[in-house]
Order: structure tokens, then C-alpha cells, then sequence
């Protein structure tokens, strides 16, 4: 003789479903790869071809990525409205966080202010000990070159998404302050 089968528990009275399992390894992995082809790129060609080929990836990848995140919005308006998604959603959705600060010129020219850059934290790095502020400018600068190296991909990345969106622009990232990074998006 079979048991007779249990009825389903009411909804919000079963066992609690498991946690959604967190995404750290995803986070890892996209920073070790974004490593690994700051250094084949740098290895294989050098200077502005290198940089070129990192920024045409980003640009790719920036483009596939928008289209995804804007799939279920609606059509964003005027230019300032496009720069403001980006800042945010698109941010977020890349960086875990959002902008820290949006300036422009109503001319054409905004300035992106990101002053914890995610994927410049591990060139910052800590201070050595007993080091006072600006006390290895040899060392301040050859980490900033180095970094140099790393924006081509974000800026690709955020110039992509932007002409995905109908914005033809040019974007440069300057780090003065690592882990402190300015992005100028300059529409063409």
C-alpha cells in the first residue's frame, strides 16, 4: 500500500530556500583575465598598438555588454541622460559601485571621478612602513605608468557602451592619486 503524497507546504512556510551563492569567484576571474591581457598585449606588441588593441576589445565588449543591460529599458534620452546611465548602472554592473562624481562643461565634456578605481586597487597597494605622504615620487610614478597600461580596457569598455548608446566620443583616464581615477569623455 502507497502513502498518500503530502501536500505541498503554503508559500513563505517551507524550509527557507539557500542563499544565492555570491559571485566572488566571477569578480576574480575577470580581474585576473583583464590582468593577464593588459601583460600578453604589452608583451606581444608595444606602445600605442598595444594600447589600441586593448581599447578596441573594451570598445567590443562595451558595446555587448550596454545592449544586454538595456534590453528591458527604455530608450534613454539626450546625451547628459545616457552619461548619467552609465555613471550608475553600467558602473555598477562592471565595477561594483557607481561613479563617485559627474562634472561637465554642457560643452561636450564630462569628467567621470571614480576615487577607489576596483581594478586599480591592487596597484595602489599599501604604503611601505613609515612612509609619509609622497615619499617615493620615483615609486608614485612608476606605479601611475603602470596603470596607464590597465585604463585602455575600462576606457574601451565605457566608449563602447557610450557609441553602443549613439554617443561618438573619445574617453582618457588619468590616475593621480591611486587608487583614484579620472575618466574624460569627450564627445565628437
Amino acid at each position: 500500500m502507497q502513502k498518500p503524497l503530502a501536500p505541498s507546504p503554503a508559500p513563505g512556510t517551507g524550509p527557507t530556500p539557500a542563499k544565492k551563492p555570491t559571485r566572488r569567484c566571477a569578480e576574480v576571474c575577470l580581474e585576473l583575465l583583464c590582468v593577464e591581457c593588459v601583460r600578453l598585449f604589452h608583451d606581444k606588441q608595444s606602445g600605442p598598438a598595444a594600447a589600441a588593441a586593448l581599447e578596441a576589445i573594451g570598445y567590443r565588449v562595451g558595446q555587448q555588454l550596454v545592449e544586454r543591460y538595456t534590453r528591458d529599458k527604455p530608450l534613454l534620452g539626450d546625451t547628459l541622460e545616457i552619461i548619467k546611465f552609465v555613471c550608475k548602472d553600467f558602473w555598477q554592473a562592471l565595477f561594483k559601485k557607481q561613479v563617485d562624481n559627474l562634472k561637465t562643461n554642457h560643452r561636450g565634456v564630462y569628467v567621470l571621478q571614480d576615487n577607489g578605481f576596483r581594478w586599480l586597487q591592487r596597484l595602489a597597494g599599501p604604503p611601505p612602513p613609515g612612509a609619509g605622504a609622497g615619499a617615493d615620487p620615483g615609486r608614485e610614478e612608476a606605479a601611475r605608468q603602470l596603470a596607464l597600461r590597465y585604463l585602455h580596457l575600462p576606457c574601451g569598455l565605457v566608449r563602447g557602451a557610450l557609441g553602443h548608446l549613439g554617443v561618438a566620443c573619445t574617453v582618457e583616464a588619468d590616475p593621480k592619486q591611486l587608487p583614484s581615477c579620472t575618466f574624460t569623455v569627450r564627445i565628437t
